[in-house]
């Protein structure tokens, strides 16, 4: 569901950031701007009930499993893209959206038990460096030339948002009082304004395809590793081998739909 939600989210999204003037430089009005266009807000109403499917996910499932599952978003982006933005998938684009549902199967049959594990306020406040650190990646890549901006901004958006899964992981008691005094709850919320500031300055640079694969990659690899390194995140017995085939499987069918070449416009 959260795939679902959150692929729309793009498609919206790209619409609202293509009708918004774009700035040279990373400047956080460009939100301020786009966030009067009724498509962003659209796009930001799906992507908060995409977060609230995530978040109840992650309470019982390990990282791996949803953040895998989230890849599945640049398959949903693509296949609504045709409608909304005129776009055509080709023959080999279809096959790559099969590829990422045969990918999540496995993921889902593989899939073991989340492990009860809080890290420690100092794994919390390294979040809150990570936001900070991200936060300058984002305004040195946006000098970059061309596609390859769009792509590294993307990919800043997507380590924000992984960032994001792994504070909603860390939060033990979610408790307003006790919210308000945990480091990674801060870490939430400043991570989700950076990925969102450089996704919108993203998609005003490239296709929603090119960015959002880059975000995939973000938001996938690094809390995978995280989840098993950090919480202890673990398959069903024996079963190892197919949730690295299910990974392996859903996030290379993800990029490819990018790295096959950008959706072509649909001709008039």
């Amino acid at each position: 569901m959260a795939a679902v939600l959150y692929g729309v989210a793009s498609v919206f999204q790209a619409i609202a950031a293509r009708r918004t003037a774009s700035a040279e430089g990373v400047d956080p009005r460009v939100l301020m701007r786009v966030v009067r266009q009724g498509w962003f807000l659209a796009g930001l109403a799906a992507d908060g009930a995409g977060f609230v499917a995530q978040f109840w996910a992650l309470q019982t499932l390990p990282i791996f499993v949803v953040q895998s599952a989230l890849a599945a978003s640049l398959a949903v982006t693509a296949v609504v893209a045709v409608p909304m933005l005129g776009l055509v998938l080709t023959g080999r684009h279809w096959a790559a959206v099969g590829g990422v549902c045969a990918g999540l199967v496995l993921l889902g049959v593989s899939a073991g038990v989340e492990n009860v594990h809080v890290p420690s306020l100092r794994f919390q406040f390294a979040l809150i460096a990570a936001v900070a650190v991200l936060a300058v990646a984002g305004a040195a890549v946006n000098r970059l030339p061309g596609r390859a901006r769009a792509a590294a901004l993307g990919l800043v958006a997507g380590l924000s948002f992984g960032v994001v899964a792994i504070a909603a992981r860390s939060l033990g008691d979610l408790a307003p009082l006790r919210l308000v005094r945990e480091p990674a709850a801060y870490a939430l919320v400043g991570a989700g304004v950076v990925a969102f500031l450089y996704y919108t300055i993203g998609l005003q640079r490239a296709s929603v395809t090119t960015v959002t694969a880059a975000l995939v990659i973000g938001e996938t690899v690094l809390p995978s590793v995280v989840g098993v390194l950090v919480f202890d995140d673990s398959t069903r017995p024996g079963f190892l081998p197919v949730a690295l085939a299910g990974f392996v499987l859903a996030v290379s069918c993800s990029l490819a739909l990018a790295r096959f070449g950008e959706v072509s416009p649909a001709e008039a």
